[in-house]
């Protein structure tokens, strides 16, 4: 076959790449495909007839990369087969507390339910292939792992104990079971309970356990603070400068120079303000809108509406120190009085932030808005803004609501520069709002809360939040800006990020469906599906029901959950066929994206109506855009998945808090109401105090009780009493689980002996935001680390037995191994046989870690 550049389809590509090409992985797949049976590298050599040492070796890299890539497999006999030939199955791992997990297929197909043994060979978040092995009792197909394609963690965070003399670390991540062997001397003079971050030097195998070295003592259990530290480490959020964004952070001057504000429009006589949260420390936006004078310079009906974002993009060039870790981190993460920056402090708070009385670099997104809200034309460009106040969400609402209390009036005094212009934000708001509910975005009712603390940051309150007119006011300038950059885009042909969610998917739509016939309810049955005018409808309809937060906590988790997407599939929730982020460059990654985009078009050639120059040079695309669709689609995955991260994060560290809040409440009562209703119980969110915990069904005395997943209620077998999604209860705080973010509830005695039957209040809420609409289906669902993707099925008692007995023998191994330890080697491990617990017969490999420095073997290919 030595003619393979005749018959490689990508030959031209190679040659283009390489100066000695090779051939291409697609032809490598189809030879081994045509082959007939695997081959060894030196049989490739052979057969596509390379003959120089750059060949051979740049085709030994070549396998390794497809290997590492799960496009090939290497055998145990040496050999080289394609995947999609072995009837693998490549998917991620998701492990699960009590020992067992799942891999999720990257096809969409049905999970591979892995046993307590099998998932001891890997971590949770792994990618791995596997093989179906056969289906377990329930049905479910079963899988064995042949291949770790890659590792998701390279240190692992927890506690750090001894037993024996022996040290390792129990995993603060409850779904990694495995406990880490330290490597003797190798501990960091870390102290029996401490926090520590681990680096794993042997991955687990069949016959022993993950070995590392202790490379951090993150601090004291229960220490102030510590619940970040921990988390930041446990879900790999970048929190440390490298010493390159360092040093080029430290060059920026503190304020805008003066050549830096040359060929910008000029807009610093116009008086925006930014409008945020009374802590905010970084002001990504500002506001101004004047009305649109008629012939007569009366009003004609329409508003010229003004967004200035900070023009990140000015500073944050392509190729920088400052990039690569803004598009690492993906955006900033905010845990309660703590924020984790995607950029540094002298950016995000300084240099870029549109701070008062300041002139600032801006990208301005200028809107002409018809008196029905409709837009009807928009200008980009580069400005230098100068802010002419710095207002609150509160001091605003009580300026337009509340204007008649004598602190409007002292508000109204002191900002009597903007007030005019206040006015006419808050007109349009109220146009803007108006053609919102016509176009039939969905406007889910939610409680936000806010953790305020006490001394040692330990919780002295839990506050519900309110969304004034503010609030809605500045969402709506921010919707109207993401859409004309939407539009801009399109109408431009750049390839870009577009914020994309989708419609329900076909099961959940079924569930709801099924759930509203049983209320006599429905959904409109179109072609396509619902839409969301359909959803809206349906909230509309059912407005002052004693079921309505019921009805609304299903319609909630039957959306999908909003990404970022180069192929732009439109906004379900918002309801628009086009709809991006412009309006965060500070504190999201696919912002400053976009930014980048229009100011490609703007620094182009491009005749266009859509973008204004002030003398802006023309510079190549290539410098400041140079994204294909295929980048742009890995960066959105990228960025949708550190914004799953973040959430993930800071949800933990919430739990965390609420854990430490509720630890001193063990025995005392309070109201709730039932969250979400599972095969294992009932959540419960204490009324007053916003905590969730679980009511295990177990607790529930005097009868058995059964799941009933489509009226979302667990019922009695013999008193006929049902507890749903949306009841009241009260319950008693039983246990707090600080290591496993667990309230334990036993219902109350006062709702026991109440009569039989089922009481449900509307709770007291406001509009939720647009990213309550996007996040719908994930903050939907119970703010619990054991709620995972399978727990349903997993608190089965007699399937827990059986598939934890596995894991008992590994720990009654751990303690023979201990022993042994401790005798000088004499002890023997009885009734367990090796790590994997799933052989009966005695081994006789090493037992305890390798001492610092000794020979491993080799881990074997399967």
């Amino acid at each position: 076959m030595a003619d393979w550049q005749s018959l490689d389809p990508e030959a031209a590509r190679e040659a283009e790449k390489y100066e000695n090409p090779i051939p291409s992985r697609e032809l490598i797949l189809a030879h081994l495909s045509e082959r007939g049976s695997p081959a060894s590298r030196e049989q490739l050599v052979e057969e596509f007839g390379l003959s120089t040492e750059d060949q051979v070796e740049a085709l030994r890299r070549r396998l390794r990369a497809m290997e590492r890539d799960a496009q090939l497999i290497y055998t145990r006999r040496g050999t080289y087969a394609p995947v999609d030939k072995l009837d693998l199955i490549l998917g991620r791992i998701s492990g699960h507390r009590d020992g067992f997990g799942f891999l999720i297929p990257d096809d969409g197909s049905e999970d591979l339910f892995m046993s307590p043994a099998q998932m001891r060979l890997v971590f949770d978040g792994d990618r791995a292939l596997a093989r179906v092995s056969g289906v377990d009792r329930r049905g479910r197909r079963e899988g064995v792992i042949v291949e770790v394609v890659s590792r998701a963690h390279e240190t692992i965070v927890g506690r750090y104990f001894e037993e024996g003399g022996i040290g390792f670390v129990v995993a603060d991540n409850p779904k990694i079971q495995q406990e880490v062997l330290v490597t003797p001397g190798r501990n960091a003079s870390a102290q029996v309970g401490q926090f520590v971050e681990v680096k794993i030097t042997h991955w687990p195998t069949p016959r022993f356990q993950p070995q590392g070295d202790v490379v951090e003592v993150v601090g004291n259990y229960m220490a102030p603070g510590m619940e970040i530290d921990v988390a930041l480490r446990t879900y790999d959020i970048p929190h440390v400068w490298p010493q390159a964004v360092v040093k080029e952070a430290s060059k920026l001057k503190p304020e805008v120079e003066e050549k830096d504000k040359e060929k910008r429009v000029d807009l610093r006589d116009l008086p925006f303000v930014t409008i945020d949260g009374e802590d905010a420390r970084d002001f990504d936006d500002a506001v101004y809108c004047e009305a649109i004078p008629g012939k007569l310079r009366l009003f004609s009906g329409g508003w010229k509406l003004y967004v200035a974002i900070a023009d990140v993009s000015s500073y944050v060039k392509i190729g920088s120190a400052l990039d690569a870790e803004a598009q690492v981190r993906g955006n900033s993460v905010y845990f309660p009085e703590r924020v984790v920056p995607m950029l540094p402090e002298e950016l995000s708070n300084g240099l870029c932030s549109l701070n008062p009385h300041v002139d600032r670099l801006a990208m301005v997104c200028e809107m002409t808005i018809s008196k029905k809200g409709e837009m009807t034309d928009y200008v980009f460009y580069e400005a230098v803004i100068h802010s002419h106040a710095r207002l609150t969400y509160n001091k605003v609402s009580t300026i337009l609501e509340q204007s008649k209390t004598a602190d409007a009036k002292r508000l109204r005094a002191q900002y009597s520069e903007v007030i005019p212009d206040l006015k006419q934000l808050y007109a349009l708001y109220k146009v803007l709002l108006a053609a919102r509910h016509t176009r039939g975005a969905i406007d889910f009712e939610t409680q936000e809360t806010r953790i305020i603390f006490g001394s040692e940051r330990k919780i002295a309150e839990i506050r519900p939040t309110t969304r004034n007119d503010a609030h809605k006011l500045i969402e709506e300038c921010m919707l109207a800006a993401n859409v004309a950059t939407a539009e801009f885009l399109k109408k431009h042909e750049i390839p870009a990020l577009y914020r994309v969610h989708d419609g329900p998917p076909p099961e959940r739509l079924e569930k709801l469906r099924t759930f509203l016939g049983e209320l006599g309810l429905s959904l409109h049955k179109g072609k396509d599906g619902p839409t969301p005018k359909d959803y809206q409808a349906l909230l509309a309809s059912i407005q002052g029901r004693p079921d309505f937060h019921l009805i609304q906590t299903v319609m909630l988790r039957s959306l999908s959950q909003a990404v970022y997407s180069a192929q732009n599939d439109g906004h379900f929730g918002l309801n628009y066929e086009a709809y991006t982020h412009f309006t965060s460059p500070i504190r999201r990654y696919p912002d400053l994206l976009t930014h980048r985009a229009i100011r490609s078009v703007i620094h182009s050639k491009q005749n266009t109506p859509h973008v204004r120059r002030a003398g802006a040079m023309s510079i190549p695309k290539a410098r400041i855009y140079p994204y294909d669709e295929a980048a742009l689609e890995q960066l959105g995955e990228q960025c949708s998945m550190s914004e799953r991260r973040a959430d993930e994060a800071t949800r933990d560290v919430v739990n965390w808090l609420k854990c430490e809040f509720m630890k001193d409440r063990v025995g005392e009562s309070f109201p709730g109401v039932v969250t979400a209703v599972t095969g294992f119980g009932l959540f419960v969110e204490l009324t007053d105090i916003y905590v969730e915990g679980l009511v295990h069904v177990t607790a529930l005395p005097g009868d058995y009780y059964h799941f009933d997943p489509v009226h979302h209620r667990l019922s009695g077998e013999r008193s006929g009493r049902n507890f749903r999604l949306g009841d009241t209860v009260e319950v008693k705080v039983m246990r707090v689980d600080l290591d496993e973010r667990k309230i334990d509830f036993e219902v109350s005695e006062k709702t026991l002996s109440a009569p039989v039957g089922r009481s449900s209040k509307k709770r007291g809420a406001e509009t939720a935001p647009a990213a309550v609409v996007e996040k719908a289906a994930e903050s939907a669902r119970p703010a619990r680390r054991s709620a995972e993707k399978k727990s349903g099925e997993a608190y089965r008692s007699s399937d827990a037995a059986a598939k934890n007995a596995e894991v008992r023998k590994s720990r009654e191994m751990k303690q023979a191994l201990l022993a042994e330890a401790k005798n000088g080697g004499k002890a023997k491990a009885e009734g367990a046989s090796s790590r994997s617990g799933g052989s009966e017969k005695t081994t006789k490999h090493r037992k305890g870690p390798p001492k610092s420095g000794s020979a491993r073997k080799p881990k074997g290919k399967s």
